[in-house]
C-alpha cells in the first residue's frame, strides 16, 4: 500500500445536552429537566474557571459545520475522511462542545458532589447513544463505554457486557478514585475478567484530579496541568503492583491523552523499585507474586493514546515502547491536530521508518481495539497520506 492507515486513537464525541433526554431511562427525565440548566451553568463556570471561554469561543467562531461533527455521523466523515483518518477511537466529550453526557457522567467521571444512581443513568444514555452513532459506521468506529465502576462493580460488569453486545470495544473508567478502593482491591477482579475475556480495553483518559486541591486562586491553572498528567498514569502503579496483569495476562489497558513523556522515567522508577537492591534489604516479601518486571508487564498490557503526539515523543519512540503508540488527533477539541492535521502529522513522523510509522498511526490501534484491518486498507487506499511525502527511510 502507497498510502498510511491512519487511525485516531483519540477522538470525542456527544450530543448537545438537551439531547441526551431520549436516551435516560424515564424515570429520571423529569430530574434530567431540573439537572439541565444546572449542568450548562456548571459547564460554562468550568470554562472560565479553567481560562479557556475565549479560546473555546474563537475556536467555534467559523467552524460551527465542521464541529458538529461531534454529534452528526455524516460531517464526523466528511472531517475525518479530509484529514485522512480511516478510523478512530471514540470518547465523550466534554467543556468544548458543552456535549457531556448527564448526571456527572463525563471523562472525569467524579464521586464527589455526584449521586451513583444518576451518574450510572446519564452513563447508560452515552452509552445508549454512542452505540447507535457507531453503528452508523461501525468499521471506522470504536465506541468507549462510560462505566462508573467505583460504586458497583457487578453493575460495571453487567454494563460492559451489555456494551461489548452492542458492538462497543472499550469501556472508560475513573482515573482518580478518591476516598474509593483502589484498583489492587480484589473487588474488582470480575471487572479485568470479563474485560479480559471480551477482549474490552480499559481506558484511562486524561482531566480527573482530585479539584478541591485546586482553590481558584493564581496558579490554579499551572498547578492544575503539572499534575493531571500524573493523576491519568497513577492507576498503572495499582495494577502493576496489584498483580493485576499477572492475573490477568491478556487484559489491555490504553492511557489516554496524557503524553507519553513520563514513560521511561516511571518504568525506571518502577524497576528500580522492583530489583533487589540495599535499598529493599529492611523490607519484606512484597514482589514473588509477580513473574515479570513492572516494564515487562508495561510493554505486554499498557498502550498510550498519543494524542497530537510532539516530535520529541516519536524520537523517544524506542524507550517509550514502538509496539505501545497510538497516535490520535483529539478531534474536535482545539488542542487536537484537525484542522492542522497533515501539518503536525510531517513535523511528528518526517524520516522514521516505513514500518514503525505504520505501527504508531494505525497497526498498533488495529491489534489493541481489534479493527478489521482489510475493511480499513480499502479505505486508506483512498484518502491516507501518501507515503512518499514523510520521506521514510527504510525499514
Amino acid at each position: 500500500m502507497d498510502r498510511y492507515l491512519i487511525i485516531s486513537s483519540d477522538c470525542h464525541a456527544g450530543l448537545p445536552p438537551e439531547r441526551y433526554r431520549d436516551y435516560v431511562d424515564p424515570q429520571y427525565q423529569e430530574l434530567f429537566d431540573a439537572a439541565l440548566p444546572i449542568q450548562i451553568e456548571r459547564t460554562q463556570e468550568a470554562e472560565r474557571k479553567f481560562l479557556i471561554a475565549d479560546v473555546n469561543a474563537a475556536w467555534r467562531k467559523g467552524r460551527e459545520q465542521d464541529l458538529s461533527g461531534a454529534w452528526d455521523s455524516d460531517q464526523r466523515l466528511r472531517v475525518l475522511d479530509a484529514d485522512g483518518i480511516v478510523a478512530e477511537v471514540i470518547f465523550p466529550d466534554g467543556i468544548t462542545e458543552m456535549n457531556m453526557p448527564p448526571f456527572g457522567a463525563g471523562l472525569s467521571l467524579p464521586t464527589e458532589e455526584i449521586v451513583p444512581e444518576l451518574q450510572w443513568a446519564g452513563a447508560r444514555a452515552h452509552n445508549r447513544w454512542i452505540s447507535e452513532f457507531c453503528q452508523m459506521a461501525p468499521e471506522r468506529r470504536a465506541g468507549v463505554a462510560i462505566v462508573p465502576a467505583l460504586w458497583d462493580v457487578d453493575e460495571a460488569v453487567r454494563e460492559t457486557r451489555w456494551a461489548r453486545e452492542r458492538g462497543l470495544r472499550s469501556i472508560l473508567i475513573p482515573n482518580y478514585w478518591g476516598k474509593h478502593d483502589a484498583y489492587h482491591h480484589p473487588k474488582y477482579d470480575p471487572l479485568w475478567a470479563v474485560c479480559q475475556d471480551l477482549e474490552m480495553v480499559i481506558n484511562f483518559h486524561s482531566g480527573a484530579a482530585p479539584m478541591s486541591d485546586y482553590a481558584d486562586h493564581q496558579g490554579m491553572m499551572g498547578i492544575y496541568i503539572s499534575e493531571v498528567a500524573w493523576w491519568t498514569a497513577r492507576p498503572l502503579s495499582f495494577l502493576i503492583w496489584g498483580g493485576v496483569f499477572e492475573r490477568f495476562p491478556r487484559l489491555k489497558v490504553a492511557v489516554t491523552e496524557g503524553t507519553s513523556i513520563w514513560v521511561p522515567e516511571l518504568l525506571s522508577l518502577l524497576d528500580f523499585r522492583y530489583a533487589d537492591t540495599p535499598y529493599s534489604a529492611k523490607l519484606g516479601d512484597y514482589r514473588s507474586h509477580l513473574k515479570r518486571t513492572p516494564s515487562e508487564y508495561f510493554h505486554r498490557n499498557v498502550f498510550l493514546g498519543a494524542s497530537c503526539m510532539p516530535r520529541r515523543e516519536s524520537e523517544m519512540r524506542y524507550e517509550i515502547g514502538l509496539g505501545n503508540i497510538m497516535w490520535g488527533s483529539d478531534y474536535p477539541h482545539p488542542e487536537g491536530a484537525w484542522p492542522e492535521t497533515a501539518t503536525q502529522l510531517h513535523e511528528t513522523f518526517d524520516g522514521l521508518p516505513d514500518s514503525e510509522l505504520t505501527a504508531m498511526l494505525g497497526g498498533n490501534a488495529i491489534d489493541v481495539y481489534g479493527f478489521d484491518r482489510d475493511a480499513l486498507t480499502t479505505l486508506a487506499d483512498r484518502i491516507g497520506p501518501e507515503k512518499h511525502t514523510f520521506s521514510p527511510t527504510a525499514s
